[in-house]
């Protein structure tokens, strides 16, 4: 059964690239949200088994994103995804809890080898 996938980034292509990338891959991408109120709300209801997300988002940033969802679920898989320059707001993911991240602009091998390692 193939590993269930929600996506949370405010620009379309983005989050297009990366469907495209875990598609091909044979993930099951069961959600694409445009920013951290979104993705809480489906993280509820559909429990997927790991999340890229963005960090800057309009309505949520991802940082807070990140929190609630680890409220709702101690054990949920973050992977956060920054742009170049990001450091300290990756720190701070990584210290609320999301399990790595991936730097803006990736290479598709960069994605998948992240992905997997986190749910190995």
């Amino acid at each position: 059964m193939p590993e269930k996938i929600m996506i949370v980034d405010d620009a379309a292509f983005m989050r297009k690239r990366i469907r495209n990338i875990l598609l091909k891959n044979g993930f099951e991408i069961v959600a694409d949200c445009l920013d951290g109120k979104q993705a809480v709300e489906q993280y509820e209801q559909l429990h997927p088994d790991l999340v890229t997300m963005d960090i800057t988002m309009p309505e949520m940033d991802g940082i807070t994103a990140l929190q609630k969802i680890k409220e709702l679920d101690p054990n949920a898989r973050v992977v956060m995804v920054s742009a170049m320059g990001q450091q300290s707001m990756v720190i701070k993911a990584i210290q609320a809890g999301a399990k790595d991240f991936i730097v803006k602009p990736f290479e598709p091998d960069r994605v998948l080898e992240t992905i997997n390692k986190v749910l190995a």
